[in-house]
């Protein structure tokens, strides 16, 4: 361990290293008058042993004392190992994911390892995996369909948004679809964080909108949406979810509350804003739509730097802890 890794939260704290000494000098002593249970002759030879004795059981006591003290200030100090400097990624990038959860999202057209699964299902699959990669961006998470929620706000912490992704459950928010209210959600959250964050690191905004209808609710439309995102300079990514055709087995429909996607509305979202548009028909379209994301949205090659530091107080702490104990026990023997 190298010496310049250890520092003292609290060096302060050994102003009071001379406390003792200075309550000793200064307080009165106890008094210890004690009349002699035997009186012998020869007392002279006795005086010099209790002496020598004394001296020894005082001399013991108080090196005792002084180490328990030195110790415990030392504890009380926070000593703290600063380890070797880590680097971190970082892209300085703000990223949201809309996810519709609309009655529609239920229709099953996609299919995984022969079984069949609606397209909230597939979504959850795909998007956990993405949001599993995005190491060094903040993730934030919007839920909607007649009305948009934030479920999650921006964050590094990937492992909660996935768990909140995978939480999310149909017609949540309502049965419709309000595409424009979900931007709106987005570009409300990002500028309410612009205003409490630094102004000197500039971000770059992402919002990642899959839907698999058309707009049918909402105050906002798609469109007005859009070019109000582009005035804060917000990027959307749009996905139409959903196969062009219904899934059948013996005759009968599996896709129960089929939609349409209004694709002409999503691209035109993504283009006005500088984005695109992607179609996924089935899961392999979808996960591919993401890999093409990471390399459109490349993170950045800037780094921090941290040390870790490990608290060190346990140690001293111990140690005035036992001599504490080894001189009850020498008081308790003498």
């Amino acid at each position: 361990m190298q010496l310049d890794s250890l520092q003292f939260v609290w060096p302060w704290v050994f102003i009071c290293l001379p406390l003792p000494w200075l309550v000793y000098r200064l307080l009165p002593a106890a008094s210890e008058q004690q009349e002699a249970a035997l009186k012998v002759p020869y007392i002279e030879d006795f005086e010099i042993a209790s002496e020598q004795l004394g001296r020894t059981r005082k001399t013991l006591p108080a090196i005792l004392f002084a180490l328990a003290w030195l110790a415990l200030l030392i504890a009380a100090a926070r000593p703290q190992y600063i380890g070797e400097a880590i680097e971190l990624p970082v892209s300085g990038r703000d990223l949201m994911m809309a996810i519709d959860l609309s009655g529609s999202m239920k229709t099953r057209d996609f299919i995984i390892n022969g079984k069949v699964i609606n397209r909230l299902e597939a979504t959850k699959l795909v998007a956990s995996d993405f949001i599993q990669r995005r190491v060094g961006d903040r993730i934030g998470l919007i839920l909607f369909g007649e009305q948009a929620y934030l479920q999650s706000p921006l964050t590094f912490d990937r492992v909660t948004v996935n768990t909140f992704l995978l939480e999310a459950a149909l017609g949540l928010a309502g049965r419709k679809t309000a595409i424009g209210d979900a931007i709106g959600l987005t570009l409300k959250r990002l500028r309410a964080d612009d205003n409490t964050a630094d102004d000197s690191t500039a971000k770059q905004q992402v919002l990642i909108l899959l839907t698999d209808g058309e707009n049918t609710a909402g105050e906002l439309t798609p469109i007005k949406a859009a070019e109000l995102a582009k005035r804060q300079g917000l990027k959307i990514y749009t996905i139409g979810i959903g196969s062009n055709r219904r899934m059948q087995a013996f005759g009968m429909s599996l896709s129960q509350n089929y939609s349409e996607i209004d694709e002409a509305s999503l691209k035109k979202v993504a283009e006005i804003t500088g984005g695109q548009y992607f179609r996924a028909r089935n899961t392999k379209e979808l996960a591919k739509i993401y890999q093409i994301l990471d390399q459109l949205e490349p993170a950045e090659r800037d780094t921090q730097s941290y040390r870790p530091t490990h608290a060190l107080f346990y140690w001293p702490l111990a140690v005035a802890i036992t001599l504490a104990g080894l001189l009850s026990l020498s008081r308790r023997v003498r």
